[in-house]
């Protein structure tokens, strides 16, 4: 059986992946297949620098069209977000032991008695997995799994893939997320029978021009009552344009799809714009989002717990804040002509979740400081929430080189990190536009 796959850097990003989950729908969120038991046939451990060369083998065996450099493979022993292990074999008498007292898990967490437990002949490895952690999110991303393929088939790669189902679980991640080809029959059913949904298909994503699926299984679940379907994802394709790209997921999620997409999104960003906020192009403000979503048809509330126009203590030129200040004067004249709610107080989680559960989304302001330290304003739209997290369809492509555009929708974010990054700037702007069919 083939069971390696790898995860690469894909050479085009599609804008949206609008047909992404149309067939799986609820099914994905109540997808459950029971894993099959692990045969300890080996040993898990973390890799060390002394087993790259062997590693290099291995990688070259299974991915000699675009196998990883001695490079790669250090930097991912010294990534501080990533999980990297091998599995070593077992001798007959070794592998009963184990198999009575350790779990594929433990052995990983016990590396100073492994080590000190090895033979003078240092036991063969047969494969690696590296997995990646998102800060702040909660996602596992299995970047990397191979077995080498003279002992595929004999049990390895399932204790392997146990390992990570395990890790992921210990560290409260609701999805481990990966890609294999689509033409990879024996791949397929490897991660089929460890319950992995078929998410998408990623054209000419390899070197060779070959098709990527992009595969997904639940380590958690929400409610899917929650989410009566799902909301498609769309990328957004300038660096000042995630409100309009939020907007326009929303929008295809109430049945209002807008033809031309990459037109649209600066259509809806001419219209909210507030001409002036960080350097380069301005972002959207609130209320001009709120405007944009109500000439397209859509239901609106805004939240925002300052009065008046917002966003003004980002631009240092007096000038140019008056510009701001005149156009959002605008905007709220047109709301409050058009008799939308305009509430300036708090917008809690308490809040969101009553909205979402009456079939609501919500486009929200956060501060990415959370997740990369930087103090930039972002607009996303909020999908689902439940005890744990937050999710929200992202409509930034994440400079990361292992992330895929399925990482950014209902992408998991833990409640207290959500609550903390749910504001922006000195004065704590908190602004959120409600959205309803």
């Amino acid at each position: 059986m083939l069971i390696v796959v790898r995860i690469d850097v894909p050479k085009k990003q599609p804008e949206a992946v609008s047909w992404m989950l149309r067939q799986l729908g609820n099914r994905l969120s109540m997808h459950s297949v029971a894993n099959p038991a692990p045969i300890m046939k080996g040993r898990v451990r973390p890799a060390e620098a002394a087993d790259i060369s062997e590693l290099l083998r291995i990688d070259q065996q299974c991915f000699p069209y675009d196998a990883m450099s001695k490079r790669s493979f250090r930097r991912f022993l010294q990534h501080h977000d990533a999980d990297f292990v091998v599995i070593e074999a077992l001798s007959a008498e070794e592998t009963h032991a184990d198999s009575a007292q350790h779990s594929a898990n433990q052995s990983a967490n016990d590396s100073a008695t492994h080590s000190a437990s090895r033979s003078a002949s240092k036991p063969a490895i047969v494969g690696y997995a590296i997995l990646l952690f998102r800060q702040a999110t909660k996602l596992c991303r299995l970047y990397s799994f191979a077995v080498a393929p003279e002992l595929q088939g004999q049990g390895y790669g399932k204790q392997l893939m146990h390992y990570c189902i395990e890790k992921g679980q210990a560290a409260h991640c609701l999805f481990l997320r990966t890609e294999t080809k689509a033409d990879n029959a024996q791949s397929l059913a490897f991660f089929d029978s460890f319950g992995f949904a078929h998410m998408g298909l990623r054209d000419d994503y390899y070197d060779d021009g070959s098709a990527a699926l992009v595969l997904q299984k639940q380590l958690h679940f929400f409610d899917s009552a929650k989410v009566p379907k799902l909301v498609p994802h769309l990328t957004q394709t300038t660096p000042f344009t995630c409100g309009p790209a939020s907007l326009l997921m929303a929008l295809a999620w109430f049945d209002r799809p807008i033809a031309k997409l990459e037109l649209a999104e600066l259509e809806i960003w001419r219209e909210a714009t507030t001409i002036y906020m960080t350097s380069g192009h301005g972002g959207c403000g609130p209320h001009g989002l709120a405007r944009a979503a109500l000439r397209r048809g859509l239901n609106v509330a805004v939240w925002v717990n300052q009065a008046g126009p917002v966003l003004l203590d980002s631009v240092r030129n007096e000038a140019k804040r008056e510009i701001m200040s005149r156009v959002q004067e605008v905007d709220i004249g047109a709301l409050k002509a058009a008799k939308i709610p305009i509430s300036k107080r708090e917008y809690s989680l308490t809040t969101l979740g009553k909205d979402l559960n009456a079939g609501k989304l919500v486009i929200a302001l956060i501060s990415m400081y959370q997740f990369d330290r930087s103090k930039a304003p972002h607009w996303v739209l909020i999908t689902a929430i439940d005890d744990e997290y937050v999710y929200i369809n992202d409509p930034d492509d994440d400079l990361l080189p292992w992330q895929t555009i399925t990482e950014r929708q209902y992408l998991p974010i833990p409640r207290a990190t959500f609550d903390k990054a749910f504001a922006y700037g000195s004065s704590r702007l908190r602004a959120a536009v409600v959205l309803s069919k």
